[in-house]
C-alpha cells in the first residue's frame, strides 16, 4: 500500500491534471463564465450554463490561487474573475431580488429556475472565495448578501422560492439543505471571524445536520420532519451515503472550530464510520447512490450506480476524521476508498473523471460534465486531501500496513 508521501503526491498530481482538463475546455472567452457540459475528450456538447457550476468554478480556481503556490498563476484567477463576473451580471433573475437562474444561455439570458437555494449557495461561495483571492472587498460583499438569504430561506421561508406547500405533502427536511448551510457560513467565517449572522447560520447548520442522525445514530436519513423525527413512506428512508459522508467532514471542521470534542466523536462515529459501513458495496466496492434504512431496493434508479462524488467526500471524511483522532483503522479506510476511486473513475487518455459508472464498475456515462457535474468536486477534495495529508506528513504520520474491507 502506499505510503502518505506517494498518496499527497498522487493528490497533487492528479489535482493538476483535474484542473488542467477544465482550463483547457470549458472557457468562454466571448461572454465569460464556463461550459460544464463536456464530453469525454472535453468538447462541448451544449453550450447551456449552469449557475451553480459558474460559482463551483470560480471557487475551485480562486481557492488554488489563494492557497497553493503552484496555481498562483495570473491567468487562473482572471479566469475565476471572468466567472465572477458573469454571476454579477446575469445570474440574478432581476435587481430587486437576490433569486438567481438555475441555467444561462451562453450569453447570460435565463433559461430555468430551480425551487432550491443551491444556485445562489454556490454563487456566494464562488464569490467570497474570489475576493478573498483578488483582494476585493465588492465580490464578498455580494457573497454575504447571497448568503443571508440562503440562511433566511434555509430556515423559514420557501414561499420567497416559488415552492408553496402543498396540502397532502409533509413538512421536510433535506439534509443537503443544513449541509450547504453550515458550508457555506464556514467558507464566509474564514475570512470575517465575529460576524454574528454568519454565526448564527453556522449553527442552525449543525444543529440541523444532526437531526437526520436518527435510530441510536445507526442510520443518515437524507429526509426528516423539521423536528427532526422519521418521515413515512420511502421519503422517509431514503440514505446518502455520499451527503452523510460530506456532512460528517463538515461538521468536524464546525467542532473543531468550536473546540466541541464530542460532536467530533459522533461525527466521526454516526457521519463517517457509519456510512462507510452500510454504504459500500461489500462485493463490486464503493459507495452506493442511495439506499433505504430498512432494507427496500430504493425508488431511484441509480441507487446502485457508482458516483463520482461520493466517493471523493468519503475520501475527504475519513482524512478529516483521522485528522481529528488518529485511529488505523481510518487511514486503512482511506486508502482503499482512495484506491478504488483512482482505478475506477480517472480517465488516464483524455483526462478528469468519469461521474457514473455501473455497480460493477464499468463505465456508464462518458461525460465528463453535465447540470450536476463540473469543476468541484474532484477538485475539491483532491486539494482537501492534499492538504490534510501534508499536515499528517508534518506530524510524523505512518500509514498502517494493509487496508480491511470498509464492512
Amino acid at each position: 500500500m502506499a505510503s502518505l508521501s506517494e498518496w499527497r503526491d498522487r493528490m497533487a498530481a492528479e489535482l493538476d491534471a483535474v484542473v488542467a482538463f477544465w482550463e483547457r475546455h470549458s472557457h468562454d472567452p466571448q461572454h465569460g463564465g464556463f461550459f460544464s457540459c463536456l464530453s469525454r475528450d472535453g468538447t462541448v456538447y451544449d453550450e447551456t450554463k449552469y449557475v451553480w457550476m459558474q460559482g463551483r468554478q470560480v471557487w475551485v480556481y480562486s481557492r488554488l490561487y489563494r492557497t497553493v503556490p503552484r496555481f498562483r498563476r495570473p491567468e487562473l484567477l482572471e479566469a475565476a474573475r471572468a466567472g465572477g463576473e458573469f454571476l454579477l451580471r446575469c445570474a440574478r433573475l432581476s435587481p430587486e431580488s437576490p433569486r438567481v437562474a438555475f441555467a444561462l444561455t451562453r450569453d447570460g439570458r435565463p433559461v430555468w429556475v430551480q425551487r432550491t437555494v443551491f444556485s445562489e449557495a454556490f454563487c456566494a461561495m464562488g464569490l467570497d472565495e474570489l475576493g478573498r483571492a483578488a483582494e476585493e472587498p465588492r465580490y464578498r460583499a455580494a457573497a454575504r448578501e447571497w448568503a443571508l438569504a440562503v440562511g433566511a430561506w434555509a430556515r423559514g421561508a420557501p414561499q420567497e422560492l416559488g415552492r408553496p406547500r402543498l396540502s397532502g405533502t409533509p413538512p421536510q427536511q433535506a439534509l443537503a439543505v443544513p449541509m450547504l448551510v453550515l458550508a457555506l457560513a464556514q467558507q464566509l467565517l474564514e475570512g470575517a471571524g465575529g460576524d454574528g449572522d454568519l454565526e448564527a447560520m453556522a449553527e442552525w447548520g449543525a444543529q440541523n445536520i444532526l437531526l437526520h442522525l436518527q435510530r441510536g445514530d445507526s442510520v443518515v436519513l437524507e429526509n426528516v420532519s423539521p423536528e427532526g423525527q422519521e418521515l413515512p413512506g420511502s421519503l422517509g428512508r431514503l440514505m446518502n451515503p455520499g451527503h452523510a459522508m460530506e456532512a460528517g467532514w463538515l461538521l468536524l471542521w464546525f467542532a473543531g472550530r468550536r473546540g466541541d470534542a464530542g460532536l467530533g466523536a459522533r461525527a466521526v462515529a454516526a457521519l463517517v464510520e457509519g456510512p462507510l459501513r452500510w454504504g459500500w458495496d461489500p462485493h463490486h466496492g464503493g459507495l452506493f447512490a442511495f439506499l433505504d434504512a430498512d432494507g427496500h431496493c430504493p425508488t431511484q434508479l441509480e441507487w446502485n450506480m457508482k458516483l463520482w462524488w461520493p466517493q471523493a467526500e468519503a475520501m475527504v471524511a475519513l482524512l478529516a476524521a483521522y485528522t481529528h483522532r488518529p485511529r488505523p483503522r481510518l487511514l486503512r479506510h482511506f486508502q482503499r476508498v482512495a484506491a478504488y476511486l483512482f482505478d475506477k473513475f480517472r480517465d488516464p487518455d483524455h483526462g478528469e473523471w468519469f461521474g457514473y459508472l455501473s455497480r460493477e464498475g464499468t463505465v456508464a456515462l462518458t461525460i465528463k460534465g453535465g447540470p450536476f457535474k463540473g469543476c468541484f468536486h474532484a477538485a475539491r477534495s483532491l486539494l482537501l486531501c492534499e492538504e490534510m495529508l501534508g499536515e499528517l506528513l508534518q506530524r510524523g504520520e505512518t500509514p498502517p500496513d494493509s487496508p480491511p474491507s470498509p464492512q
